[in-house]
């Protein structure tokens, strides 16, 4: 097992990134399989994060098998979970205005919020794949009229097979524009994210590792809450950009299947 890795602390969970590190879109990164199935075997703790906010869980799982990766339904963490829990430890049985798809409303839901666009508390902004004028206005004018602004996450873009999408950042920075009003981001970056999927493990900083393919969301998320990091290169930041960034990961490997042999050397 790596040196930089072990640092004289033991390794009890695993936190990962998805996108661009066990999956392209609906292919899977060769030797993610085979990393999920060494966490299973393991016993350790792990919980896949992302920040997309589109999908259930349940919906993520489908996908991920439909990509040879078995990945239970209660492994899988989205900003849309982890902002829905935020709302409702800050305002139990709150309102809400939703600009996503079924992953954040259901989550949103599930905490016991109400959706309508009546005075709401909240506008929470999340991705859709089909961004409507109209909902952005409505958004728009409810956050002038005094309700909250919340976003899943600041990701300027993301990946679709035709080339970049825009994303929930990109839209929050419009609406930004508009009310001059700044969204609260709770996903990744923010270190929020990872503490509320340590909180689901019951897990401790000191003994857990984040996998992630992006230097300015998943390492320096990691950083901030205290995990050891691992930048895969099979994603967004390519190992000769590390450098330019002010901090770095603990370990840079060129993808997952170089961890399944130190996940199985913990569990041992």
């Amino acid at each position: 097992m790596t040196e930089e890795l072990a640092e004289r602390r033991p390794i009890h969970t695993w936190l990962t990134d998805m996108d661009g590190v066990l999956v392209h879109e609906e292919d899977a990164i060769p030797g993610a399989a085979d990393f999920i199935h060494a966490l299973k075997e393991s016993g350790l703790g792990y919980l896949l994060l992302t920040n997309n906010s589109i999908f259930t869980p349940r919906d993520l799982r489908a996908r991920l098998l439909g990509s040879g990766i078995d990945v239970p339904e209660d492994r899988i963490w989205t900003s849309a979970l982890a902002t829905a829990r935020f709302l409702a430890e800050q305002r139990p049985g709150g309102t809400a205005y939703v600009v996503g798809e079924s992953g954040l409303i259901t989550a949103m839901h599930d905490e016991g919020f109400v959706m309508t666009d009546r005075e709401p508390d909240y506008v929470v902004l999340g991705e859709t794949r089909t961004y409507s004028f109209e909902q952005i206005t409505k958004a728009i004018r409810l956050i002038d009229a005094g309700a909250r602004f919340i976003a899943t996450n600041p990701d300027p873009s993301g990946p679709s097979r035709q080339g970049l999408m825009p994303a929930t950042g990109s839209v929050a920075a419009l609406i930004s524009t508009a009310t001059n009003r700044t969204p609260y981001f709770v996903g990744k970056p923010n270190p929020l994210m990872m503490r509320s999927a340590l909180n689901k493990l019951e897990a401790h900083s000191e003994t857990t590792v984040m996998v992630g393919d992006r230097m300015d969301t998943d390492i320096i998320a990691g950083l901030e809450a205290g995990l050891r990091t691992v930048l895969v290169s099979t994603g967004s930041t390519r190992p000769d950009r590390v450098a330019d960034f002010p901090y770095r990961p603990t370990l840079v490997v060129d993808s997952v299947a170089d961890l399944v042999t130190v996940v199985k050397e913990r569990a041992e």
